[in-house]
């Protein structure tokens, strides 16, 4: 058994269900994005993990014997770190884990505006090779509205700058985010983020309130309205008829999707587009998630 402390809870993305999850911060240096819920209990107030502790916990991985090929490093956007700091934690990894495939971390594009091209690739050829970029919309207004503190812009510098140190970028767009009044914008706003950017993957996930909506609709000044799961798939075809990617493997599978596609774009694209008229216009024809199967 590994003997890894955390501070609960964790979370790490669906493709990282198998990796080592590293907690080389608590909680989130931002937390004022009003749809994210993650890291508001007093107990994952922000902080650096010693480096001391992260390699305790790295050889007493070793020490259990279990094989790791893979590492996440958590919490919510351990990227804050400085490159120095990062290099330090990278070299502790190849060294305890010599064989390791590749290590991931989410990503806030805010935590790239100080880093170098440089700085990112000598991190990737360490291992640091897939961010998990949380850009939410491409959509300024509806990004104002939810205090992202992120924008167009600064979102795709920090995509760009990935791609530029041959690293990878992993996406996700939040469906729904606008409410009714700018489900449009925000579902072309996204997909023009996305087409000028060209991550290796894309992810949508339906926007939730497991404790209300309250904070939400402050920033909407009560506007927002959320979309029922036909507004959801029309929204989902904007975006998808939006986006001109070249080879992008796109998911939409989260718990909290009510419908299920996966493809590349654009080879895929007809058929995804066909997929969601199909739900828009033929309900029943589409198998979906019930309600009960729903969930962060």
């Amino acid at each position: 058994m590994m003997q890894v402390h955390y501070v609960e809870p964790v979370f790490r993305p669906p493709s990282e269900a198998y990796s080592l999850i590293l907690q080389v911060t608590n909680g989130c240096s931002w937390n004022n994005c009003t749809f994210c819920e993650m890291y508001t209990q007093p107990q994952k107030k922000f902080r650096f993990k010693p480096l001391k502790e992260i390699e305790q916990e790295l050889a007493a991985v070793v020490a259990s014997g279990e094989p790791v090929r893979r590492v996440f490093l958590a919490d919510g956007d351990a990227m804050t770190l400085s490159s120095r700091r990062l290099k330090l934690i990278m070299k502790a990894i190849n060294r305890y884990l010599p064989g390791i495939q590749r290590v991931s971390s989410y990503c806030l594009p805010r935590n790239l505006k100080n880093k170098t091209v440089e700085e990112l690739a000598e991190l990737n050829e360490m291992g640091l090779s897939l961010f998990y970029v949380g850009c939410e919309s491409g959509d300024d207004l509806v990004l104002d509205r939810v205090s992202k503190g992120e924008n167009f812009e600064t979102s795709l510098s920090a995509l760009k700058k990935i791609k530029a140190a041959c690293a990878r970028s992993s996406v996700m767009i939040l469906n729904g985010m606008g409410g009714k009044k700018y489900s449009e914008q925000h579902a072309v706003n996204s997909a023009r983020l996305m087409n000028a950017a060209q991550p290796e993957y894309l992810a949508t996930l339906v926007v939730s309130f497991p404790t209300g909506m309250e904070r939400y609709q402050q920033g909407f000044k009560g506007e927002f309205e959320p979309l029922d799961q036909a507004g959801l798939f029309q929204e989902m075809y904007w975006l998808l008829d939006t986006l001109e990617l070249e080879k992008t493997i796109f998911r939409s599978d989260h718990a909290s999707n009510y419908l299920v596609l996966k493809g590349v774009l654009g080879k895929d694209k007809p058929r995804l587009l066909a997929t969601v008229k199909a739900a828009l216009e033929q309900p029943g024809s589409v198998r979906l998630r019930q309600e009960w199967m729903r969930g962060l």
